[in-house]
């Protein structure tokens, strides 16, 4: 986590920077607007800005706006003047922190920009598994991609195999595709030159630059515009990067990481992602699995979240009860391994007693978690609305297909009684499966003994 201080160092900001470094950050400083965008500019890059609230908050972000460069503000300031707090918001900061500073609030905003602190906790077979082949390829220079359901950990795992690899003193650099807009996105991978466009006063390094050396994680890679899928092919490719409105090949020396909560498989069938780009990125894939497939981690991966909340609040460490621990592993976890911290951060504000008991675990609209008994129609709505979340991030074509497909299995390849079910008939359900076998798709053929009719 890198975050860049803007401000007078007074008393009060300055412990907050102690508190930030004593929650694993490195922490730059400087003290004007302009200083901070030309730092950003020259590629000693932030994760998070936190600028006095007596500054010129508009004026900085505007700045770094004109010129592409996507960095979160956090505002701050003595006194709490609800009004200076209220405008810095206005003007685009994503949260205000009071000073004197709290601790517990400061790790609540490091840890919503950066998972740097996080380390590789399981003792499940199934997570051990895929931390085995991590260890395996860590040290190469292949590409790897890391899928799995949102909220599993991939970019821990990102961060885990470049701890291990041979890069590790070197920079990691992180860049969420999803969430940076598709006109900044190409200036933040590969930054710009001096009237590339309007706003482009100085020539800006990107996130390529940056990582010189070490480790780039693309988050969510599935989101990329297709464009920009282009020019990162060619960047992977011949490891030399061009500058928006630049006319001289920069060479890289990085390691590619990519992650991806979507089937890119599916992506390139349905034309939004490019099966080159998809080879490239995916020399090795690591799969993680979701928190419901892993039991045995719920159980360490709580006491783990609840030593850190604990110790961030300033409360004493309370183990959960045997019942909690049981109800804990009968819940389904949907978010997966980010819902489970975020409830175990509740439960260590709201237990009462010498442990962290049942009652102490809700879900976020303070629902308790379902009960262990939860009877046939409990079982039946946990396995429908796990279904339905399979769904989630898929496009409707996407849904159509995996539809059909799953009911000519269920009806063992005989397509009439699959169009029955699916109320198509016989022609359609045909049309759709000659459009997948053509697209390079799977289907079922008739079983041994089942008429394809």
């Amino acid at each position: 986590m890198r975050l860049l201080v803007v401000g007078r160092l007074s008393g009060q900001l300055a412990a907050a920077v102690k508190m930030a470094m004593a929650q694993g950050a490195k922490v730059s400083h400087v003290e004007r607007t302009d200083q901070a965008t030309e730092t950003l500019r020259r590629g000693q890059g932030a994760d998070l800005l936190m600028v006095d609230y007596d500054l010129d908050i508009a004026g900085l972000i505007a700045a770094n706006e004109a010129e592409r460069i996507h960095v979160p503000v956090v505002a701050c300031g003595v006194g709490a003047d609800p009004d200076k707090a209220a405008a810095a918001i206005h003007a685009g900061a994503q949260e205000f922190i009071p000073l004197p500073p709290e601790a517990d609030l400061i790790a609540a905003i490091l840890a919503a920009v950066s998972d740097d602190q996080r380390p590789m906790v399981s003792r499940d077979p199934a997570m051990e598994a895929v931390i085995r082949l991590a260890d395996q390829v860590a040290k190469s220079e292949a590409s790897v991609l890391i899928t799995g359901e949102s909220g599993v950990g991939k970019e821990v795992m990102a961060r885990y195999l470049h701890q291990k690899s041979r890069r590790a003193d070197k920079p990691f650099i992180s860049v969420n595709c999803a969430a940076i807009p598709d006109n900044l996105l190409e200036s933040e991978l590969f930054g710009h030159e001096k009237g590339a466009f309007t706003g482009a006063v100085a020539r800006r390094i990107g996130k390529f630059e940056e990582a010189d050396g070490g480790t780039l994680l693309l988050d969510e890679i599935s989101e990329m515009d297709a464009r920009l899928q282009a020019k990162l092919l060619r960047a992977i490719q011949e490891r030399v990067i061009d500058r928006v409105g630049g006319n001289k090949p920069v060479k890289v020396d990085i390691r590619i990481l990519a992650t991806s909560n979507r089937d890119l498989s599916k992506a390139v069938r349905d034309g939004s992602f490019r099966e080159d780009l998809l080879y490239r990125l995916n020399v090795v894939n690591l799969r993680l699995p979701a928190l419901r497939e892993r039991p045995a981690d719920v159980t360490v991966l709580s006491e783990h979240f609840i030593k850190k909340y604990a110790a961030a609040n300033g409360l004493a460490h309370r183990p959960l009860s045997a019942g909690a621990q049981s109800r804990m592993r009968a819940h389904a976890w949907p978010g997966n391994v980010r819902e489970l911290e975020n409830a175990m951060h509740r439960a260590v504000l709201l237990a009462t007693g010498a442990e962290i008991d049942e009652d102490a675990i809700a879900l976020p609209d303070g629902k308790p978690l379902a009960s262990l008994d939860q009877g046939p129609a409990g079982r039946a709505a946990q396995a429908a609305d796990a279904v339905s979340r399979a769904f989630v991030g898929q496009t409707v074509a996407q849904m159509e297909q995996t539809l059909i497909l799953d009911t000519l299995s269920h009806c063992l390849g005989n397509r009439t009684h699959a169009a029955n079910i699916l109320g198509i008939s016989i022609r359609t359900l045909r049309n759709k499966l000659n459009e997948y076998t053509a697209a390079g798709v799977d289907v079922p053929s008739p079983q041994s003994g089942v008429a394809a009719a």
